[in-house]
């Protein structure tokens, strides 16, 4: 089961990396955000946070082995 938890946190961490960091990518460019009215910097910080939790779900991960 924690196996399970740390790969879901795994997998939560990617989603929310991939969805933050493509809404930063058309924010930049120009091509309007996916979410309105939302600023750069919080984009930068989710985008903190989900690596955050990335290395703490893979370090946890590596501890179970």
């Amino acid at each position: 089961m924690p196996r399970i938890m740390c790969l879901g946190g795994l997998v939560v961490s990617g989603l929310v990396f991939l969805l933050f960091l493509v809404n930063f990518i058309m924010s930049i460019a120009g091509m309007g955000a996916l979410f309105r009215y939302q600023s750069v910097l919080m984009d930068i910080v989710f985008l903190i946070c989900s690596g955050t939790l990335g290395y703490l779900s893979w370090s946890a991960f590596r501890e179970l082995k």
